[in-house]
């Protein structure tokens, strides 16, 4: 009993039987004190002369004065700090960091323990207050830590989305993945659904799928959360940094899952857990007299609340999403570990993206300026080729089997000399034939044609032998006037003999 805590009524109790005569040992047995304690009791009630019979038994105050606690008159080292400490508590800052500070700044000799006492005092001064709204007028929102999965020896962490209407205490539960846009706005749109309706506003945590910038006055709110509430008429009410308490219906409602539905449970995969849960919401948790209200929620959400939300839109809402980003020297940006073209011209500018359940949109200065199929599979590229600056397009386009289509119409000889250039087993000559090709924009196919044609002739089905032949316009020139040569030149040496010729 030495660490047992004793109230004044206790000290009366134990007074009053030692006047009567009980021993320590007896007052032991009867479970009032321990006999040490009633030891010390006794001594102080002697002195005070409260063992006496014909004396008055002291009342609960007189009791108090004597065997109360007395409050420790410490921290005499904070005390000229206690204005700006208090202030800094206010202003969120830990203590460890107020203790830091004072000794980098004011040369504090207390220890971090004395400023952890004096915050605590702080702490239970803080008083509260029990927030109310009128049915339909607001919902409060959080997440929680859900179950873990196991998917090819690999553990899946997970996390239980919960709204909770503030009137009714009606909620919605669903376990997802993460805690991303996607699934933030996801769950908010089946939230809906599920109570055919929509709150005036919904409070919310400062998480980064809603809040890009936490503000006590003027939070920044996530252009796809702020899309969304325009859409189906809700307003968004973050609350303060560090002040959940704000939404504390909620906050009760996640530990209520945990301690009542998550316990003891098992499940096979996602589909399973939200399978259970979507049950246990339904068959138990609305059924159930809520400790606060004294009624069961859906029984308050059904004959009251149901009927003063907002109406749902008449058309589904499409789950859409922004984000930004910079497109890269490559004109592609990176957008969930995928790769999507832009025109070259918005190099390292920033765009826009505004990403649905099947396509990637890409804006500038609100203008669409690329959409893509959404990739699924990480390190994807989704490249448009009209996206590539001209000099690279028209290497990308002109693969073997464009220039050989393009050399067909040109002529037979043409075709043919291309061949000749892809059949190189060494080379790539690409650009040669791309180069040949060209040169119909400046000479046209007739001569071309011919041009090819005394290439072949000669063996010399280059590009530079063709471009040659039409800058020194050879391509119409007989074969014959230099059959002689053709004769000679066989693709040997320059100079080269036969053997014959030495001998005659």
């Amino acid at each position: 009993m030495s660490n047992r805590r004793f109230e004044m009524y206790h000290y009366y109790q134990v007074i009053t039987r030692m006047r009567l005569g009980d021993s320590d040992r007896s007052i032991h047995r009867a479970g009032l004190m321990g006999r040490s304690k009633a030891a010390e009791v006794r001594k102080i009630s002697e002195e005070q002369g409260w063992l006496d019979k014909d004396a008055v038994l002291p009342d609960e105050k007189t009791l108090q004065e004597v065997f109360g606690q007395k409050k420790k008159q410490d921290m005499p080292l904070i005390e000229p700090y206690k204005e700006q400490v208090r202030q800094w508590f206010e202003e969120g800052i830990s203590g460890v960091a107020i203790h830091q500070a004072l000794v980098r700044n004011h040369e504090f000799k207390g220890s971090y323990s004395c400023v952890r006492r004096y915050l605590q005092t702080l702490k239970r001064t803080k008083p509260t207050v029990v927030l109310k709204y009128a049915p339909g007028e607001a919902a409060q929102v959080d997440f929680g830590s859900g179950p873990r999965f196991w998917e090819k020896d690999k553990e899946i962490k997970s996390w239980v989305f919960v709204m909770t209407l503030a009137w009714s205490r009606h909620m919605y539960a669903e376990i997802v993945l993460d805690h991303k846009i996607e699934s933030w706005l996801g769950c908010h749109k089946r939230a809906f659904e599920f109570f055919e309706g929509v709150p005036e506003k919904v409070i919310i945590d400062n998480l980064r799928s809603a809040i890009v910038k936490a503000c006590y006055y003027e939070p920044c709110v996530q252009r796809s959360y702020a899309e969304m509430a325009s859409f189906y008429g809700f307003r968004i009410s973050p609350c303060p940094v560090r002040d959940p308490q704000k939404k504390g219906r909620v906050e009760s409602g996640v530990k209520y899952i945990k301690r009542n539905f998550l316990a003891l449970r098992e499940f096979k995969d996602l589909a399973d857990a939200n399978r259970q849960i979507k049950e246990w919401n339904k068959n138990y948790a609305s059924e159930r007299i809520h400790g606060s209200i004294k009624e069961k929620p859906i029984v308050r959400f059904e004959e009251t609340e149901a009927g003063m939300l907002r109406s749902l839109p008449e058309h589904s809402w499409e789950l859409s999403w922004w984000a930004k980003a910079k497109v890269h020297g490559n004109c592609h940006i990176q957008f969930e570990k995928s790769f999507y073209s832009v025109p070259y011209k918005y190099i390292h500018e920033t765009v826009w993206i505004r990403t649905t359940e099947k396509t990637v949109e890409i804006y500038h200065n609100h203008d669409l300026i690329a959409m893509h199929i959404r990739s699924r599979r990480a390190g994807n590229y989704a490249t448009c080729v009209e996206h590539y600056p001209p000099e690279a397009t028209s290497y990308l386009m002109r693969d073997p089997q464009y220039c050989l289509k393009k050399a067909e119409k040109i002529g037979e000889a043409c075709h043919e000399l291309v061949m000749e250039l892809f059949a190189d087993k060494v080379l790539d000559k690409l650009r040669a034939a791309q180069g040949v090709l060209r040169l119909k924009s400046k000479y046209g196919a007739k001569r071309l044609e011919e041009a090819c044609k005394r290439a072949l002739a000669y063996k010399s089905p280059t590009y530079k032998t063709v471009k040659q032949i039409l800058q020194n316009g050879q391509e119409n020139l007989p074969l014959e006037a230099n059959k002689e040569m053709a004769d000679v030149y066989k693709g040997q040496g320059k100079f080269c003999r036969k053997s014959g010729e030495f001998l005659q």
